[in-house]
């Protein structure tokens, strides 16, 4: 038995994505798509201009468009993935939860509020227990639940390794981002080719702030957070997928590259869930991998890619690598929806 699903902003990047991973989806099926009003009324060929390497599934090809509010969307919808821009779902989720929609959001808006889940299954998937919190808190029958951005789903895995086999005092990262996570529009090919942009705005904050939810741990009532220091440079390179990671780890105890690679690579995947990959994070030996062309895609774009492991004063430096509308975007959205229907929360 299935499980009827809706996507909110469905025409954009990541929406176009998760229609792409749902559509074979074993245990949702799409009842729903959702966009601007200029879009509302048209199917989803006519609204969408799709840039997926794949076609559009037919299944989805003629679904009517409509308006993103709760009015519009069937009430037997029992899950949402919302892909709105930040400032839209910022005005538009909480309608949805009010009326008793679960939402599995990639959209940035309320990520660190106290309330709401932020989460990687296989790695506080504990933190979605925070819903009773929520729903008591806003007096909401549905609820809001939130993956992370792009650039700090691609290092926590690893860092999440680290803390808990050895503890973490500090955290530097300096990221290459691939174009993708700025969305179609997002660069102009007169700013990004040939060049480097060492700036993206508000990601640094997200990278610092983020990765210390996800890592802090549930008491029952809220998330304390994790209190390692953290300090991130975020850059945009002429990748179309992939962000490439470099780190570097100050842990409370030492630490040998074997021992942290040993800690990475057993880390445990989240089997019980349909998108989930076999092995979360691949270690690589050579020291010029991982690479966003030979690696973005592996486990279907699920897994992160580690490397170049190296031993420091304090701690390890390595690299790291996801795909960024995969794992980082549209996928972790539906790794969370899995989540919520494996834990009965739907």
């Amino acid at each position: 038995m299935t499980t009827n699903v809706g996507i909110l902003g469905a025409t954009g990047a990541v929406g176009q994505r998760l229609i792409q991973l749902l559509d074979p989806h074993p245990q949702f099926e799409i009842a729903a798509v959702t966009a601007s009003e200029d879009s509302a009324g048209k199917t989803y060929r006519e609204a969408a201009k799709w840039r997926i390497d794949t076609p559009i599934p037919q299944s989805v090809a003629d679904l009517e468009v409509r308006q993103t509010d709760p009015t519009y969307v069937p009430n037997d919808v029992d899950l949402l993935f919302s892909s709105l821009p930040s400032g839209v779902g910022e005005a538009v989720e909480p309608k949805f939860a009010e009326e008793g929609y679960v939402l599995s959001s990639n959209s940035s808006n309320f990520r660190t509020d106290p309330d709401v889940p932020l989460t990687i299954p296989e790695v506080n998937p504990e933190h979605l227990d925070l819903i009773e919190v929520q729903r008591d808190e806003r007096g909401w029958d549905g609820a809001i639940i939130k993956n992370p951005n792009c650039s700090t789903i691609t290092m926590v895995p690893p860092l999440a390794a680290l803390d808990d086999a050895f503890g973490l005092e500090r955290v530097d990262v300096s990221t290459l981002q691939a174009v993708s996570g700025a969305g179609y529009s997002g660069v102009t090919s007169m700013e990004i080719i040939d060049n480097a942009i060492p700036h993206i705005g508000g990601e640094e904050e997200k990278m610092e702030t983020e990765s210390k939810k996800l890592l802090g741990e549930f008491d029952g009532a809220q998330v304390r957070w994790n209190n390692f220091a953290a300090a991130a440079s975020c850059n945009r390179i002429p990748t179309l997928d992939g962000h490439l990671e470099n780190v570097w780890a100050d842990t409370s105890a030492d630490v040998t590259p074997e021992e942290a690679a040993e800690a990475m690579a057993s880390y445990p995947s989240a089997d019980d869930l349909y998108s989930s990959p076999e092995q979360l994070i691949r270690v690589f030996e050579e020291p010029d991998r991982p690479q966003p062309r030979l690696d973005r895609n592996r486990d279907n774009g699920m897994a992160i890619a580690v490397g170049g492991v190296q031993e420091t004063t304090n701690g390890v430096q390595f690299n790291c690598l996801a795909h960024n509308t995969l794992r980082g975007a549209a996928g972790a959205s539906i790794l969370n929806g899995e989540l919520l229907l494996e834990e009965g929360h739907l």
